[in-house]
């Protein structure tokens, strides 16, 4: 072994030890609040998904990124904060029940140096997780607004149940790894929910973006999605990981093909999309209240098959 091999290995070792390190002294910081536990990892096995699936759904997690979306939810179901539930961080739960249903609402809450909203892949990602570990929910709702393209029939305060998330900002042109870094997954499937509320369907692509520069633009296009957000590809990543069923309710709160400029027009459509999508949200707790994941994902064709 050559000296450059054997120094090299002494640093990877050292390094591997410092990551070690650091993750045992943040796991140490949850040791005292049993109920949000790092370790043991929570996946669901197979066998407990086909339990959960046959029986009704009990505990959801809203995973919303901004405050502003967050807050006519935390108002109609009156649900009480607990922003002690992930100690020393900035992410906020709220929670309370609705009828059969122990609702959760995830906040990222806001930057601790700068006081904004927490938005973007990588909160959601970290409080998805989290959220998963510490409340193992049986079903996972990303609620919040996403820019439109009118052309693909994305309209203002149009809410959608999205079929399809992916990224869009994540560019690497590597054999197999480029269909990594696009991610693209699907959503849990509630057809008869979609007909009931006779929601739209969309393709959500995400960025950490605001803005559309050529490169998203040609990544979107390729994601055949009519719609745009910040977070939804991260909670549908660590939600499938950890074998979690998620949907997606997304508000068009901005036309990005529409002529005029986006971050104007999100803050004049804010509270009449909000206001939307809150109505849908608690029409959809509605329809999922006492039902099974397996009644949800049937298709109307088998429901109206199983009734003959």
């Amino acid at each position: 072994m050559g000296m450059g091999e054997a120094g090299g290995r002494e640093r990877e070792r050292e390094s591997n030890e410092l990551e070690l390190s650091f993750f045992l002294c943040l796991s140490s910081r949850f040791d005292h609040r049993p109920s949000f536990s790092m370790s043991p990892l929570h996946v669901t096995s197979s066998v407990d998904q086909k339990d959960d699936c046959e029986r009704p759904i009990s505990t959801i997690v809203f995973i919303i990124a901004m405050d502003a979306e967050a807050l006519p939810i935390l108002k109609r179901f009156n649900l009480a904060e607990d922003s002690a539930f992930f100690p020393g961080l900035p992410w906020i739960r709220y929670h309370g029940f609705y009828k059969d249903l122990q609702l959760n609402v995830i906040w990222p809450g806001k930057d601790l140096a700068l006081g904004v909203n927490n938005i973007g892949t990588i909160p959601a990602a970290l409080v998805t997780y989290a959220s998963i570990q510490a409340l193992k929910p049986d079903l996972i709702i990303n609620a919040g607004t996403a820019g439109g393209y009118v052309s693909k029939g994305a309209n203002i305060e149009d809410v959608f149940l999205v079929s399809s998330v992916a990224f869009h900002h994540r560019r690497i042109p590597l054999p197999g790894r480029d269909l990594y870094a696009i991610g693209r997954r699907q959503s849990f499937s509630m057809p008869l929910l979609s007909t009931e509320l006779q929601l739209k369907d969309g393709a959500l692509s995400t960025g950490d973006s605001f803005d559309i520069c050529p490169p998203d633009e040609a990544f979107i296009t390729a994601n055949n999605a009519n719609l745009v957000d910040m977070e939804g590809a991260a909670v549908a990543y660590v939600a499938g990981l950890l074998n979690v069923p998620t949907i997606f309710l997304k508000v068009v709160s901005n036309a990005i093909d529409g002529g005029e400029p986006s971050v104007e027009e999100f803050h004049q459509n804010l509270a009449v999309a909000m206001s939307a999508l809150d109505q849908t949200v608690a029409e959809v707790l509605d329809f999922i209240s006492g039902k099974c994941l397996s009644e949800l994902s049937i298709s109307e064709t088998s429901s109206l098959g199983s009734t003959r």
